[in-house]
C-alpha cells in the first residue's frame, strides 16, 4: 500500500555528532592528526588573545573550518557558515554539538589579520609535517621541487596604466564596460592592477594566454609525495627557480641535514640554478633541455640509475599542484595580496598532506 507522506516536526534526539558519523569515515583519521597538529601551537593561541573580554571563536575552529573548506571545495566562507547549520559531519568535525548556531562569515574577516600577524597557518603547516615524519612517512634525502602559476583575483581590466581606467566602447554599463585592448602593449614595468596591486601579467609558456597571476613553488619529498614545504611569491621570470631554491636552503635549516638529490623539470635546467645545487652539494637531478651543455650536470650524473628514477618520481608534484588547484580553490585564488594568498595555500597544502597522511596510514 502507498505510504503516508511524513510530516516535519521538532528534532529532538539523543544521538551526539559523534554517533553519526560513521566509524570508518576518513575524516575520523584527519581529525585525529589535525588535533594532534593544533595542540603544539595551544601556546601561540594563548599569546595571540586577551585574558580579558568576551570569549571568541577559538582558533582551532576557525583553522579546522579552512580545512573542510579545502577538503570540500566549499567556493566561500559564507556558504560554510550556511553549511554548517545543516551539516552534521562539518559539526563533528569542529566538535560542535546539533544546538550550537553556526558562527558568522565575518569571523574569518576579522580573525585573518590577527592569524596571518602570528603566521599561524604557516607553522600549522610544519605541525602537519612533523605529525607525517612521526608517521615515518618521510625521508630526508630525495626531494623535487617545481612552480606553478596561480590566477591572481583581479579582471585584465584593472591592469591600467598610471592608475588611468581604459575608455569603454559606448552603450556599456560603466560598472563592468566592455573594452577593447588590442594593438595595446601592456607589460609589468608599465601597468598595474588596481584591484591586487601586487599580481603580476605571466604566461605559463609560449602560446599562452597572459594573466593576473602569483608564483606558487613546492618542495616534495620523493618516498610518499607529501609537500614538505611551498611558499607564494610575486611572479617573475626568475620567481620559480629563486623560490625554489629558497625552499631548498630553508628545509636545510630546520632539518639540519644534507639533501643528497633535488628534482625538477626543464626550467631548472640553467646554469646558476645547477651551480648553487652543487655549492650545497646537493645532486642536481633535473630535466635537461636539448642541446643544453651546463656544467656540473653531464653523463656522470644522468647515466645513473638514481637520475632515471627520480626523473620518473618528479612528476607525482603535478599531483600535488593538481590538488591544490582543482580541489583546494588555488586554480584562482579568491584572496587579494600576496600575504593573504600565501596564508591560504598554506591551509589548502595542509589539507592535502592530513588527506595523504590518512590514506597512507590506512594501508599500513
Amino acid at each position: 500500500m502507498r505510504g503516508e507522506k511524513p510530516q516535519q516536526g521538532y528534532m529532538f534526539s539523543y544521538l551526539s555528532p559523534e554517533e553519526r558519523v560513521p566509524k570508518d569515515h576518513p575524516l575520523r583519521k584527519l581529525k585525529g592528526f589535525a588535533d594532534q597538529a593544533l595542540s603544539e601551537l595551544s601556546r601561540t593561541f594563548d599569546e595571540m588573545y586577551s585574558r580579558m573580554g568576551r570569549p571568541s571563536i577559538p582558533p582551532e575552529v576557525l583553522l579546522k573550518s579552512q580545512l573542510l573548506i579545502a577538503l570540500y571545495s566549499v567556493r566561500s566562507d559564507r556558504l560554510f557558515c550556511e553549511m554548517l547549520d545543516y551539516n552534521i559531519l562539518f559539526r563533528w568535525f569542529l566538535d560542535l554539538d546539533m544546538e550550537s548556531l553556526s558562527f558568522d562569515a565575518s569571523t574569518f574577516s576579522k580573525n585573518r589579520e590577527r592569524l596571518m600577524d602570528h603566521e599561524v597557518a604557516h607553522r600549522f603547516f610544519d605541525e602537519v609535517v612533523k605529525v607525517a615524519r612521526g608517521e615515518g612517512l618521510l625521508s630526508d634525502e630525495h626531494f623535487t621541487v617545481d612552480g606553478t602559476l596561480i590566477e591572481a583575483c583581479a579582471s585584465l581590466k584593472s591592469f591600467q596604466k598610471d592608475g588611468k581606467k581604459p575608455p569603454a566602447e559606448s552603450g556599456n554599463a560603466p560598472s563592468n564596460p566592455v573594452v577593447d585592448f588590442h594593438g595595446e602593449k601592456r607589460s609589468n614595468a608599465t601597468h598595474q592592477s588596481t584591484t591586487d596591486p601586487q599580481a603580476r601579467l605571466m604566461r605559463k609558456g609560449k602560446g599562452k594566454e597572459a594573466k593576473l597571476s602569483y608564483t606558487g613553488d613546492v618542495l616534495m619529498e620523493n618516498r610518499h609525495g607529501l609537500c614538505v614545504d611551498l611558499d607564494v611569491l610575486v611572479a617573475t621570470g626568475d620567481s620559480e627557480r629563486d623560490g625554489s631554491m629558497t625552499l631548498i636552503r630553508r628545509y636545510r635549516r630546520k632539518r639540519k641535514r644534507r639533501m643528497k638529490t633535488v628534482g625538477g623539470d626543464k626550467g631548472f635546467h640553467t646554469r646558476k640554478f645547477v651551480k648553487e645545487l652543487r655549492r650545497l652539494k646537493v645532486s642536481p637531478h633535473v630535466a635537461q633541455r636539448e642541446g643544453w651543455k651546463i656544467p656540473g650536470l653531464d653523463g656522470r650524473t644522468v647515466e645513473r640509475t638514481g637520475y632515471q628514477i627520480s626523473q620518473g618520481i618528479r612528476k607525482r608534484v603535478e599531483e600535488i599542484f593538481g590538488w591544490l588547484k582543482w580541489i583546494g580553490g588555488l586554480r584562482k585564488t579568491r584572496f587579494r595580496g600576496l600575504a593573504r594568498v600565501r596564508d591560504h595555500a598554506y591551509m589548502v597544502a595542509a589539507a592535502y598532506n592530513l588527506l595523504r597522511i590518512g590514506r597512507l596510514t590506512a594501508q599500513a
